[in-house]
C-alpha cells in the first residue's frame, strides 16, 4: 500500500495540522491583546516566542502554509527589534495583513494534506430559542453571511452539542425551555471555563432589571429584545469572535529642533505609536492631508512660524477642527500657557517630560478623538462613512492615486425598487434590508476599500489601486450572492437586487465628475432592467 493511502498516516497528519492552528491560535491572541496595552519589550518578547512556536510546530508537522506565515512575521519582528523597538506604518501594516492571513488558515474540506487561504473553520454558532421554527430560519440567515448555525430544540439537545463542540457564540432566548431556564442552562455552559463563550440574549418583551442583571452575570455580552436582525446579530457575532484589526494612532510631531523631534518619536514608538515628523512648519497642511494623525504634537516656538500660528492654520481648515494638539515645550511660564491653550490648542505639556506623562496624554487624547471622530463620520443605521465623509475618501484617495501612479476606481450601489419594500413590508424590514448590504459589503470588500451611506438605499464604494473591470467583477460577485439571501415576511420571503454603476479615474479629473460618472453609469444599469452592475464608458 502507497504510503499516501495509509489512513492511520491520514488521522496522524490531521492530528499534526491542528495542533499547528491551536499554535497559531496562541499567536493571534498575543497580537489581539495589542489593542488594550502599549507595545512593550514584554509584549514584544511574548510575541516573539509565540511566533518561533509556531515555527518549530509548522516545521515538526511539514505545514508549508504556516512555515511561510511564521519565518515573515518572524522577519518583521525582527526589523521592529533592528528599528530599536520603533514601529513604523509599513511595519504595522505589514505585519496586519500577515496576522489576518494567519486567521483565515485551516485545513482544506477533502485534502488533509494541504493547507489553504479559506475563511476560517468556525465553529457554529448554536441557537437556543423556543420557536424552533424560527430558530431554523435564522440559522439559514446566518449561512448566508458565511456564519455556520445550528438551531437546538431542547435543553437536552443544547447540553448534548456542548459536551460534543463548544460553539464560536450562543444565542440563548432567556425563556429557552421553560421560564428563566434559558439564563440557567447559559450560566451552566459557562461553569468552568477558563475563557468565557461569546453569549448573546434574547426575549420578546422588553425584560427587568433583575433579568438583565442575570443574563450579565450569566456572562452575557449583548442583550436583544424584540424582533431578531440577523445582519444585527452577526455583526455582533463578528465583534465578539474575529481577531481585532490592530489599527495604531498616528502622531505628527512639528519641531524645528531634529534631536527634540528624534528623541519624541523614540518614546512614542516604544508605545506602538506611528509617527512622523516635520522640521519645516510650512509643510504641515500637505502632510496632514497625506498622513490623517489622530493628534499633533507642536513646539511653541519655531523661527519660521509659531506654534499658535500653525495652530490657527490648521483650525482654519473644518477637517481638522477635531484633531487634538498638544503643545510641546521649555515655556514654563503659566499665562503663556494658557494663552497658547486658547489658539487652537488642547494640552501643554513643558519639556522635559516623563515618556510615560507623555504615552498617556497622547493615548488618552487621541482615543478621546478617535471615538468622537467615527460618531460625526458614519452613519448611524449601518456604521458605514457618511455621504460627506465619503466624498472626503474619494478625494484623498485621488490625491495618492495621481501621486503614486495606480488607478482607482469608484462605485454607486442603489437598492432596487427600495420604495415598494418599504410601502409592502414596512420601514423596519427596509432598514433590515439597507443594514444587511452594509454588512455583506463590509464582509466582502478589503479593509482599504472605503464603503459609505450615500443616502437612503444608496451607497458608494471607494476602491484603491483598482481598474474599473477588477472592481466590476468584484462587485457583481456581491450582486449575485446578495439576491440570493431571503428575508422572512408574513407577506411571503423577501429578496432583494441592487444595480450598480462604476466609473474610473483618469488623467485631469475630479471627484464631481468621477461620482457623476459611476452615477450615470449606475442609473444605465437601472434602465437596462436593474440588478446589474454598469462600467462607465468614456
Amino acid at each position: 500500500m502507497n504510503e499516501h493511502e495509509d489512513p492511520s498516516r491520514d488521522r496522524l497528519k490531521q492530528h499534526f495540522a491542528k495542533r499547528v492552528i491551536y499554535q497559531a491560535r496562541q499567536l493571534l491572541e498575543v497580537w489581539q491583546r495589542l489593542q488594550q496595552c502599549e507595545w512593550s519589550a514584554g509584549i514584544m518578547a511574548e510575541l516573539t516566542e509565540a511566533n518561533l512556536g509556531l515555527l518549530r510546530y509548522a516545521e515538526r508537522f511539514e505545514q508549508d502554509v504556516h512555515i511561510h506565515l511564521a519565518r515573515s512575521i518572524g522577519n518583521c519582528l525582527e526589523a521592529v527589534e533592528g528599528n530599536r523597538g520603533r514601529l513604523t506604518s509599513h511595519l504595522i501594516t505589514e505585519l496586519n495583513l500577515l496576522m489576518q492571513r494567519l486567521s483565515r488558515t485551516g485545513l482544506r474540506h477533502g485534502d488533509q494534506f494541504e493547507q489553504t487561504f479559506l475563511p476560517p473553520l468556525r465553529k457554529p454558532v448554536y441557537l437556543a430559542l423556543q420557536d424552533l421554527d424560527r430558530s431554523e430560519r435564522l440559522a439559514q440567515q446566518l449561512e448566508f453571511f458565511g456564519l455556520s448555525a445550528q438551531a437546538l430544540p431542547s435543553a437536552e439537545a443544547f447540553r448534548a452539542a456542548m459536551a460534543e463542540r463548544h460553539p464560536a457564540a450562543i444565542l440563548m432566548e432567556v425563556d429557552f425551555a421553560g421560564p428563566g431556564r434559558g439564563l440557567e442552562l447559559a450560566s451552566e455552559a459557562q461553569q468552568g471555563l477558563e475563557q468565557k463563550l461569546p453569549l448573546l440574549f434574547f426575549s420578546h418583551d422588553d425584560t427587568d432589571t433583575p433579568t438583565r442583571l442575570a443574563a450579565v452575570r450569566a456572562g452575557g455580552e449583548e442583550f436583544f429584545t424584540g424582533s431578531l436582525d440577523a445582519s444585527s446579530l452577526i455583526e455582533r457575532i463578528e465583534i465578539l469572535t474575529n481577531v481585532m484589526h490592530y489599527d495604531p494612532y498616528k502622531v505628527l510631531i512639528v519641531d524645528d529642533s531634529r534631536a527634540q523631534a528624534t528623541h519624541t518619536e523614540r518614546v512614542l514608538n516604544s508605545a506602538g505609536i506611528v509617527t512622523r515628523t516635520l522640521t519645516e512648519p510650512i509643510q504641515a497642511m500637505a502632510e496632514l492631508a497625506d498622513f490623517q494623525p489622530d493628534l499633533i504634537i507642536l513646539d511653541m516656538y519655531m523661527p519660521d512660524c509659531h506654534g499658535t500660528e500653525l495652530a490657527k492654520v490648521i483650525r482654519h481648515n473644518d477637517r481638522y477642527v477635531s484633531v487634538p494638539i498638544i503643545y510641546l515645550s521649555a515655556e514654563d511660564d503659566l499665562d503663556k500657557q494658557l494663552d497658547a491653550m486658547s489658539e487652537g490648542g488642547d494640552d501643554f505639556l513643558t519639556k522635559p517630560i516623563k515618556p510615560r506623562h507623555l504615552i498617556a496624554t497622547v493615548r488618552n487624547r487621541a482615543a478621546r478623538a478617535r471615538n468622537l471622530r467615527a460618531r460625526m463620520v458614519r452613519d448611524s443605521l449601518t456604521g458605514l462613512f457618511n455621504h460627506t465623509h465619503t466624498l472626503q475618501l474619494l478625494e484623498d484617495a485621488r490625491f495618492r492615486a495621481r501621486r503614486d501612479g495606480q488607478p482607482l476606481t469608484f462605485a454607486m450601489i442603489d437598492i432596487d425598487h427600495f420604495k415598494r419594500v418599504n410601502d409592502t413590508y414596512g420601514h423596519p424590514m427596509g432598514d433590515r434590508v439597507i443594514k444587511s448590504l452594509a454588512l455583506f459589503l463590509k464582509q466582502r470588500l478589503r479593509k482599504t476599500d472605503h464603503i459609505g451611506r450615500y443616502g437612503g438605499e444608496e451607497f458608494a464604494v471607494v476602491l484603491p489601486d483598482t481598474d474599473a473591470v477588477t472592481a466590476a467583477k468584484v462587485l457583481d460577485e456581491i450582486r449575485r450572492r446578495f439576491a440570493e439571501i431571503h428575508y422572512p415576511a408574513q407577506q411571503g420571503d423577501l429578496s432583494c437586487t441592487f444595480s450598480c454603476g462604476v466609473a474610473e479615474l483618469t488623467d485631469g479629473m475630479d471627484i464631481n465628475t468621477l461620482s457623476k460618472q459611476a452615477d450615470e453609469a449606475m442609473y444605465l444599469a437601472k434602465r437596462g432592467g436593474r440588478n446589474r452592475v454598469e462600467i462607465h464608458l468614456s
